[in-house]
């Protein structure tokens, strides 16, 4: 039989691995948004975003800086 103090604990994590997706899906979409909007105006958005600095495409770009905002928060 398992101990209730490692199922509250599996829990927590599954709650938190879906607060992490939710915080991450959120800021995509905020960064994609601002970068998009960017390059159609043909502003240097690569700048403005921590960790796009050195990505060649769009969607890398948004990634790289929505994991530096990540590793930041947690």
């Amino acid at each position: 039989m398992t101990p209730l103090s490692n199922l509250s604990a599996r829990h927590e994590t599954r709650g938190d691995s879906l607060a992490y997706h939710f915080i991450f899906a959120v800021c995509f979409v905020t960064f994609l948004c601002v970068a998009l909007v960017a390059s159609v105006l043909l502003l240097p958005w690569r700048s403005w975003l921590p960790g796009a600095e050195g990505s060649e495409t769009l969607v890398g770009g948004v990634r790289g800086a929505v994991y530096t905002l990540m590793s930041h928060l947690i």
